[in-house]
């Protein structure tokens, strides 16, 4: 795929997250064409952005629509970035990533903690086996007063709670800090109907815990706790921040602060997805991961 030195992008759903994705690569990009019925002079059907002459669409809808829009933008070739989830369930997520695959496409993903130096710091001492060998990991994600827009409470719209909105970072930090390929044994429970407000599991050595309206004491609460034979390390949220982390390695009682704030963190997954769909790449295997944290969300759910 040949493309222009600033990609022509569409985006699909300019919320605030949307619009802050656009905003981290306005400089980057050309803004071909805005999809939202909610704001005004943008498209208000999908199917009239597709129609524009793009190299790529950012999808930042509700769930229930990730998966069917990227695959309808991915057959009339054009890249795609969307937020997560890319499905609400494992057989939609495999469905647009097959897409990808079939039509040698760029697909990301805005699975966007796994950015912040924070994590990535702590991963790398994970990797290079300075922590030795990790017999232990535990997860949090509390979010303290949850979404605000109806849709989330949706089963159908949203695919589930804070599991699937929260738990689904966890499941894929996890995964991605501790470099498995997928966990074997997986048991949890969730609490709430129609749509869960906590969840926890256990994902063979791995613990996580997420929620909504949980009575932290502060916004929310992101840890990551990660216990080895020769250290530990802890990443975690600063004054309640769902943006300022802390990365901390931990030999016996001796604490060593390898990460702070400020680190502007937020567009990096996009700016990325940009920078490669300039270059002219395809489809990378890479996206696959993120089959196996929604199947892995789904086992939590019990649902096949």
């Amino acid at each position: 795929m040949s493309v222009a030195v600033k990609p022509r992008v569409g985006f699909a759903g300019v919320g605030w997250i949307g619009r802050s994705r656009m905003e981290a690569v306005e400089e980057l990009v050309e803004v071909g064409a805005l999809c939202d019925p909610a704001v005004e002079g943008a498209l208000r059907e999908y199917d009239h952005l597709l129609d524009e002459e793009l190299d790529g669409i950012v999808i930042a809808t509700p769930s229930a629509l990730h998966a069917e829009q990227a695959v309808a933008a991915l057959e009339r070739g054009l890249a795609v970035f969307c937020q997560k989830p890319l499905g609400r369930t494992a057989e939609e997520t495999e469905c647009a990533v097959a897409a990808a695959r079939d039509t040698d496409l760029l697909l990301g993903v805005d699975l966007s903690y796994r950015w912040a130096e924070a994590f990535r710091v702590v991963r790398d001492l994970v990797q290079e086996g300075e922590l030795g060998e990790v017999f232990a990991a535990e997860l949090v994600f509390h979010n303290a007063y949850g979404p605000d827009k109806p849709w989330f409470y949706d089963p159908h719209l949203s695919g589930g709670g804070c599991l699937i909105d929260l738990g689904i970072h966890l499941v894929d930090l996890a995964l991605w800090m501790l470099g498995r390929e997928r966990f074997e044994d997986v048991q949890g429970r969730v609490v709430g109907a129609p749509v869960e407000h906590y969840a926890e599991a256990q994902l063979d050595d791995v613990r996580i815990a997420c929620s909504w309206n949980l009575h932290a004491g502060r916004d929310c609460v992101i840890e990551t706790r990660v216990h080895g034979t020769d250290g530990g390390a802890l990443v975690r949220n600063v004054g309640g921040s769902f943006y300022d982390f802390r990365a901390e390695r931990y030999r016996g009682r001796v604490t060593e602060v390898l990460a702070e704030p400020p680190d502007a963190w937020g567009g990096r997954a996009i700016t990325a997805w940009v920078e490669r769909l300039a270059a002219g790449e395809g489809f990378d295997p890479e996206v696959e991961r993120v089959v196996e944290v929604a199947r892995t969300i789904d086992r939590v759910y019990v649902r096949t």
